[in-house]
């Protein structure tokens, strides 16, 4: 029997909607992972983009857990000699929260050409408004074990 693969014409993507407020950033970045990589469909393939459409609200209103709040840090570079750049996640989450969840989400898809294309289809938005009412995206419910805080 011959593997079955895929084709481009033949993936259907939907697109879900996912509130962030008080969810765990690493909890949320391994569901949304999985969406975009298409892990939950029974068609999945590890080399071809098969995912659906994330829209992510409420970015501003994730939650960290511990003191990773005050100590984490958020790193990147610029591409030159001593162009590492270390920001506080306060200061990041304060400022600009969608880069919180895409860093997040960054680091759990492949390093490649195919990871660059599924996170494309990630939409993240730092308030409760979206302006993608017109594709009419399903929420997606993150069901997690309530945090001692």
């Amino acid at each position: 029997m011959r593997t079955y693969t895929p084709k481009p014409g033949e993936i259907e993507r939907n697109w879900y909607v996912i509130d962030a407020t008080d969810v765990v950033l690493g909890r949320l970045a391994t569901h949304v992972a999985t969406l975009l990589r298409g892990k939950h469909k029974a068609t999945f393939a590890p080399h071809v983009d098969g995912g659906d459409f994330v829209i992510v609200i409420n970015a501003e209103k994730v939650a960290l857990t511990g003191n990773k709040r005050e100590n984490k840090l958020a790193y990147r570079h610029s591409g030159y000699p001593g162009g590492l750049r270390a920001t506080p996640y306060t200061e990041l989450l304060a400022k600009h929260p969608e880069r919180a969840i895409e860093k997040a989400v960054r680091g759990m898809l492949p390093k490649s050409t195919l990871g660059r294309q599924q996170l494309g289809k990630l939409k993240v938005y730092a308030g409760a408004a979206h302006p993608h009412q017109a594709q009419q995206p399903k929420p997606f419910e993150i069901t997690q074990v309530a945090q001692q805080a």
